[in-house]
């Protein structure tokens, strides 16, 4: 897979489809303790449409480099590897963590950003108390053991459990470093009195079960778009694989323009 030095990590990424479609690229981004497979559903359909991009955040999956303390220096990273691929507008695809990234590019790049696809993410993190007491106890259980009980908690009730024990081992792959590290950037992410400002037409799915990010943060942050979508699936936390075909089927309608 081809990879791009950026300030000490080397991001592995994907780029794949036609070049000549006259659609903007999608750009596909990840979210905590994730990688680019995350999207595997939806860079087969979209591939064979338009251009397609998908990255491994730096320490994720196959690609190198420490934690950073912002959200801020992760959208730079989307952004060097756009530039050294030449691409100037295109549509973010974030789901969580990546939504957040999503949502700064979107800040700090308007004129580059021709819609946006917000996937389980908010504009501004907050823990109910139970959640809060669960992260200040990570530094005192073995960090395989923090993973698994943030993991677990992804999903929708009843989905499989061997599945979930894939994704758990897979997460832990992550660097500790890095997991706690975008943990701090995450909790720090605010822009939700920002979001005003995002004139591109921008589509919210949200899981109906996520508990990690609840839905009626996410309705709260839509109030403030000019041009927001919402959709509820019935899902948790991960949807792009809890309900793969449901979510491409829901971004296909959403970029697809109205005959």
């Amino acid at each position: 897979m081809p990879q791009l030095e950026v300030d000490g990590a080397a991001l592995t990424y994907d780029d794949e489809g036609p070049r000549d479609g006259g659609a903007a690229p999608l750009v596909f981004i990840h979210g905590w303790t994730a990688n680019r497979h995350r999207w595997d559903h939806q860079m087969a359909h979209f591939a064979g449409q338009r251009r397609v991009i998908r990255l491994d955040l730096r320490g994720h999956g196959e690609s190198t480099g420490a934690g950073v303390k912002t959200i801020v220096e992760l959208a730079q990273d989307v952004t060097a590897l756009l530039d050294h691929l030449e691409v100037d507008r295109f549509v973010p695809v974030g789901h969580s963590m990546g939504g957040m990234i999503s949502q700064t590019l979107a800040l700090a790049h308007p004129e580059r950003v021709e819609r946006m696809v917000l996937v389980d993410s908010i504009g501004r993190m907050a823990y109910s108390r139970g959640r809060g007491l669960l992260m200040a106890a990570s530094t005192l259980v073995p960090f395989k053991l923090f993973v698994a009980a943030n993991i677990q908690r992804a999903f929708a009730p009843g989905y499989p459990r061997e599945q979930i024990r894939e994704y758990v081992r897979a997460s832990a792959d992550t660097p500790r470093e890095v997991v706690m590290t975008l943990y701090g950037a995450m909790r720090a992410f605010d822009v939700l009195d920002r979001v005003g400002e995002i004139a591109a037409p921008t589509l919210m799915v949200h899981g109906y079960h996520d508990i990690q990010l609840p839905v009626g943060q996410m309705l709260r942050m839509a109030k403030a778009y000019p041009d927001a979508e919402v959709r509820i699936i019935d899902a948790g936390h991960e949807l792009p694989v809890e309900r793969p075909a449901e979510l491409t089927a829901t971004l296909d309608r959403f970029l697809t323009p109205a005959a």
